[in-house]
């Protein structure tokens, strides 16, 4: 196959840390905080302005909390467990590597009451088999699988028990039911492009009453500990934060939330999301060499990490460690031509490749990725790549 002619203007299609927003550089960053304490006035408004501009784009209840926590998406994954299970029994969906390791954590850490429902990669386990009587810890989006809840209707709306969902590479690219949710959490660095190392931690009021009317067995570490005095540590939500965040990262994360603001909002940076999906979709049914890694129906397909995998026979038919080296040398051949930056799967995964298509990713970068899929699957084939 001829190497293609156009080239994307921006190669960056990691899956975290994500593609900075279009047009931005390191002016940016100007007026940040620096060499500031962050409980001064002027750098715990800027963290205050987070919270507050992260709850209008989501369209955040009125009666919600949130608060920046540190460790990413994980530490505030990690603060929801251990603060807040052992009173019920729990249920956890596993579809993907983050999924289960939530599930290791619950079952060998904390030794809870629970049942782990597990789906291969690019499947989704049975949602009606979950039991609302209990607590629900879950994924929205399976960043390192390409699967997505397809919607929030399978959540009892009178559940007994918590919904504690992972939303780090859905939040501000899909529609979250607030109302069928409990415990969201997410990290800068996924769908705006922010730096790692932040996570934000949103409550609603059924899980402060269970971290007010609760005290675990265990031990907290003072890392992740929301309440004192069975009281909660309201500071923690208006810009007070448990360890030292980044000033730096917190002008980039305002930077990002500010650039939402002027593509519309939530459905706007939806939107793009969306549209970066249909037209790797298009390509798939049009091309026939492609197809994505998941395996359900097309409302279940992620369009933030979106994984395909070679249809062709030649690779189908290779052994899984056969798989996995051409699929690193197609990733290789991408990044010395310029063209596609750290887009091999996740390790867990199966063989595949996978292109972040978020709302900071440009449609236009999408379509000019494509034709190079398939220039570097030929080239694999004909051992260019050798």
């Amino acid at each position: 196959m001829t190497k293609p002619n156009l080239r994307p203007q921006n190669p960056h299609f990691s899956s975290g840390p994500c593609a900075k927003r279009p047009g931005w550089s390191l002016s940016a960053l100007e007026g940040a905080m620096l060499a500031r304490s962050h409980r001064a006035a002027e750098p715990k408004a800027r963290l205050t302005e987070v919270i507050d501009l992260s709850r209008a784009v989501l369209r955040m209840p009125a009666d919600w909390r949130l608060g920046i926590v540190p460790a990413s998406d994980t530490g505030a994954v990690e603060m929801a467990l251990w603060g807040m299970l052992g009173p019920r029994p729990v249920d956890v969906i596993a579809f993907e590597s983050f999924g289960e390791a939530w599930a290791q954590d619950i079952v060998k850490q904390l030794k809870v009451d629970a049942r782990t429902f597990s789906a291969p990669y690019g499947g989704l386990p049975d949602l009606a088999a979950v039991d609302w009587s209990r607590d629900v810890v879950f994924p929205w989006n399976g960043t390192t699988s390409g699967v997505r809840m397809p919607d929030g209707d399978w959540i009892a709306p009178d559940r007994q028990g918590l919904a504690i969902c992972d939303a780090t590479s859905a939040a501000f690219a899909m529609d979250l039911p607030w109302d069928r949710l409990d415990v969201v959490t997410w990290s800068w660095q996924k769908v705006l492009g922010g730096e790692a190392a932040h996570g934000m931690l949103a409550l609603s009021p059924r899980a402060v009453e269970r971290l007010t009317s609760y005290t675990p067995p265990w031990p907290l570490p003072k890392i992740f500990r929301l309440t004192s005095g069975g009281k909660l540590i309201e500071g923690l939500f208006r810009g007070d934060t448990i360890n030292t965040p980044s000033m730096l990262c917190v002008e980039d994360a305002l930077d990002g939330l500010r650039w939402a603001a002027t593509v519309g909002g939530l459905p706007g940076l939806v939107a793009r999301s969306e549209a970066n999906l249909a037209t790797i979709a298009a390509w798939i049914a049009r091309d026939g060499r492609w197809r994505f890694l998941a395996r359900t129906d097309a409302a279940s397909i992620s369009s933030t990490s979106i994984c395909i995998e070679p249809a062709v026979a030649w690779f189908q038919a290779l052994p899984e460690a056969g798989r996995a080296t051409a699929i690193k040398r197609i990733a290789t051949l991408l990044e010395a031509e310029g063209v596609a930056l750290d887009i091999a799967g996740y390790r867990d995964a199966p063989p595949s490749l996978r292109i972040w298509g978020g709302a900071t990713v440009e449609r236009a970068d999408i379509a000019a990725l494509l034709p190079w899929l398939d220039w570097a699957l030929d080239a694999v084939f004909d051992g260019a790549a050798a």
